[in-house]
């Protein structure tokens, strides 16, 4: 579908913006100190209004420092969470979590959608040595940095087989990348050529790789941080069946959607909203990974039928509250006092994991005998992170409620200092490979997931 060249907005938008913002949030503040029972009262109606008003205009604010919508909507939430001004408590916050699975849903489809067989078939030896080096040198390095940094984390009093574990799991995580920043990106500059092509496909196959990798690995450390569990070949079975019946449900689930857009195309919205809620909820219920399964059901829905554009337009419409929403709770979520120790730590997993990425990019070309561009600038779409990885942070916070409020913050931590920093260095990669053209031009770009 096409994507709308970007405005740019006048000064005096820019003033109104940021004074409804001030002011919004100032009555907001003086109703909960004048009246604080009120707060218990309309919590979840006042918190979900509360994330959406300041998360979309804290995003258009952000417009002006050239920083990226999720930043916008992460601010908002920590502004607004319990931590600083407390207009949304944690309780609200709490009630407001199954939106995390509408829009883990959303993600999952529209990745699914964009991952094209002809790009893969193009893209497929650089693609998988891509795959390899990156899954190794990245996770090898993240996992050696998290442990040395451990002292300084909330996992210092693990015991060692522990944190062992965490450092697996955080290994892990490291490997995620993004691709609603990515198609963020690819929605402005309408890229067009070998880098474009790699990143697209390499980003939207890594989702469905690190998806089984995190499966596998909780069930295979789930001992280390569970005294009463084990591993045994009944586990691994189990995991085997999870995966396997993943992917059947979301072939399935892809045909029935892929019928359903052709024959009826209606109501599309209520459509996205109860796969998204109800079968999260359901594949959840009955032990299947949701992310996998949606992620196949988009792919099965782009390359076995003609619906895949209609499916994007319907995300898009349909995920623009949703995702304010979603990333406003994380920054919610946000635990400060946690935060303050955590930042330095984050800002050196960061490094480290930027430093793996680049020369695992590197090294990957080197091997599969790359595009010239895609050599050289490859590893700049691989650095952002967003809706993936705190989707897989929760996924492990749900395994391992002992370890969940401190990963689940250094992932945020992390997540934002990457979101930042990834997409100008995309869009300085596309720039440099001549590869961004210019909004006059007529063909249409991949849409963004959030």
């Amino acid at each position: 579908m096409s994507a709308a060249a970007p405005t740019t907005k006048s000064a005096s938008v820019r003033v109104v913006q940021a004074a409804a913002l001030v002011v919004v949030l100032g009555v907001l503040l003086l109703a909960t100190q004048l009246a604080p029972e009120a707060r218990s009262v309309v919590g979840s109606m006042a918190g979900l209004g509360v994330l959406l008003l300041a998360g979309t205009l804290t995003s258009e604010l952000m417009e002006i420092l050239k920083l990226p919508h999720l930043s916008g909507y992460l601010a908002a939430g920590f502004i607004c969470g319990p931590h600083m001004l407390h207009l949304v408590d944690h309780d609200t916050v709490q009630r407001l979590q199954p939106v995390n699975g509408l829009t883990l849903a959303l993600i999952a489809l529209a990745g699914g959608a964009e991952l094209k067989i002809e790009v893969i078939r193009r893209c497929a030896r650089s693609v998988l040595w891509a795959t390899i080096t990156q899954s190794t040198v990245v996770f090898f390095a993240a996992g050696g940095c998290f442990l040395v940094l451990a002292r300084y984390t909330p996992f210092a009093q693990l015991e060692p087989m522990a944190l062992f574990a965490v450092a697996v799991l955080w290994a892990i995580l490291a490997v995620s990348r993004s691709p609603a920043a990515l198609l963020g990106i690819f929605a402005q500059v309408r890229p067009k050529g070998p880098l474009a092509e790699f990143s697209l496909a390499f980003v939207m196959l890594s989702d469905l790789v690190v998806v089984v990798i995190m499966a596998t690995a909780i069930a295979l450390v789930r001992p280390l941080l569970d005294s009463g569990a084990e591993i045994s070949l009944s586990s691994l079975s189990l995991l085997g069946h999870e995966l396997l019946g993943s992917t059947a449900l979301g072939v399935t689930l892809g045909l029935v959607l892929a019928a359903y857009l052709r024959v009826v195309g209606k109501n599309l919205l209520l459509m996205l909203l109860g796969l998204g809620v109800g079968m999260s909820e359901l594949l959840r219920y009955i032990q299947l990974d949701a992310m996998l399964a949606f992620l196949v059901a988009g792919f099965v829905v782009e390359n076995v039928s003609a619906q895949g554009p209609k499916l994007l337009r319907g995300i898009e419409n349909t995920g623009a509250v949703v995702y304010v929403i979603f990333f406003a709770l994380a920054g919610a979520h946000l635990d400060v006092p946690v935060l303050r120790t955590l930042l330095p730590v984050a800002l050196a997993l960061c490094v480290v994991r930027g430093v793996a990425t680049f020369g695992a990019a590197r090294l990957g070309s080197y091997l599969a005998k790359d595009d010239p561009m895609v050599k050289r600038w490859g590893w700049s779409g691989l650095v952002s992170q967003a809706g993936l990885t705190l989707g897989l942070s929760i996924v492990v916070v749900r395994a391992f409620p002992i370890i969940g409020d401190a990963f689940r913050t250094m992932a945020i931590a992390v997540v934002a200092i990457n979101e930042v920093v990834g997409p100008i260095l995309f869009k300085l990669g596309l720039d440099r490979a001549g590869e961004s053209r210019g909004a006059d031009e007529p063909e249409a770009a991949p849409s963004s997931v959030a």
